[in-house]
């Protein structure tokens, strides 16, 4: 059967040479490919890989480049991620946290200075949630507790934990690996290898410059700091579910020209089987591109000059979750017509259906947050954090 011809447009997806040496990236694609059982068995993803990670820019896409990274453009990093998404739904989790200098670009200026010094290629985690009381000190806090889901926490230069909100917004307190415990308690069903662990802090104080407000007001004066960190936050993370269904669609390309164990005409021979791969296939081309184009009108509309709307954000965020949703979907279809072939845990189809489940399970792409769209689409107020 024939690669989509979505597919085979954006086979170069996320090499742009202005932006990352293709031929680098596809290296670190294979090297990927080639690892991700030991992701699985290890919980995560190992400073090595990470490494590698950085080689192809993708931890200093965030930076701001007055700190010399590349500020890249939201679509361009997108589409890195979907691609190693593509190779492994973990590592590709893990580097989407390759955003988060949208977040630490509220920091104050002189901080983010002393972060960059050394190299403006900087790997953040955070587990911010439950947030934990911390006590108020002059010119800073003191801080103890444990919180959950820090992805990629043992491959991090920085962590960060959550100390309370401020307006809505959870304050996050930033802190050496040296200082945090890292509680290894990663035993799930999907994404295995992102290595989402809780951190724990005992009795650490933090001065005030080391705190921002996730969501906040940027510091710094560039494009990328006027995109929506909240809506950008959730897109890193939907865009995963893009790079597994383009895999699993792909996957049962491969496997159509085969015969069944029980005799059966060969996949690609049943009038059903086609009929759902087109359906699947224009249910991912259709998320695909709202997603793409609302990200690169906003981008374009910042570039311009404007400010960013409620509406613009309210977008943003819809065509996340819709696609992480309509990822997972296409994911299950593609399962569905592998049969009992893909019931076996070795099969690709297992790793592709249990990774794309836990994407959606994600606070930021939860089924609830269309009411948040809705609400913006009918001009009443949505609910506090939605834009």
């Amino acid at each position: 059967m024939l690669r989509s011809a979505v597919a085979q447009q954006d086979a170069s997806i996320g090499v742009d040479e202005n932006v990352v040496d293709s031929q680098a990236f596809a290296q670190v694609l294979d090297e990927v490919r080639r690892r991700r059982d030991e992701f699985d068995a290890g919980s995560h993803v190992p400073r090595d890989m990470i490494e590698r990670f950085k080689h192809v820019g993708i931890y200093r896409a965030a930076t701001p480049k007055c700190f010399g990274g590349d500020a890249l453009a939201p679509h361009l990093f997108l589409q890195m991620i979907e691609r190693i998404s593509e190779a492994d739904g973990s590592a590709g989790w893990v580097a989407s946290f390759g955003s988060a200098g949208v977040y630490l670009a509220a920091l104050p200026r002189e901080t983010l200075a002393e972060l960059y010094a050394e190299s403006p290629d900087l790997v953040f985690a955070g587990g911010l949630f439950p947030l934990q009381p911390a006590e108020a000190l002059e010119g800073g806090y003191q801080v103890n507790g444990t919180w959950k889901f820090a992805s990629g926490c043992k491959g991090a230069d920085l962590l960060g934990v959550g100390i309370g909100a401020a307006g809505g917004k959870p304050r996050t307190a930033v802190f050496r690996p040296e200082q945090v415990e890292i509680v290894e308690n990663w035993d799930v069903v999907g994404l295995k290898g992102t290595g989402s662990h809780d951190l724990r802090v005992n009795d650490k104080r933090v001065d005030e410059r080391w705190t921002f407000i996730r969501g906040g007001a940027s510091t710094i004066d560039e494009p990328l700091f006027r995109y929506p960190s909240i809506a950008y936050a959730a897109q890193v993370l939907a865009v995963v579910n893009l790079g597994l269904a383009r895999a699993a669609l792909d996957e049962i390309s491969r496997m159509a020209g085969g015969s069944g164990i029980t005799g059966a005409p060969k996949l690609s021979d049943r009038a059903y089987v086609r009929i759902e791969i087109a359906k699947a296939e224009a249910k991912l081309a259709a998320a695909r591109g709202f997603f793409y184009n609302a990200t690169e009108q906003v981008w374009n509309s910042i570039i311009a000059g404007n400010p960013v709307t409620p509406e613009q954000t309210s977008l943003l965020r819809l065509s996340a979750i819709h696609v992480s949703q309509a990822g997972a979907e296409v994911v299950q279809s593609a399962y569905s017509l592998a049969g009992t072939t893909a019931i076996y845990l070795r099969h690709p189809l297992q790793r592709y259906l249990r990774d794309s489940m836990v994407v959606t399970q994600h606070a930021f792409l939860s089924e609830g947050l269309y009411d948040g769209a809705g609400s913006v689409f009918l001009g009443v107020p949505p609910f506090p954090g939605y834009i």
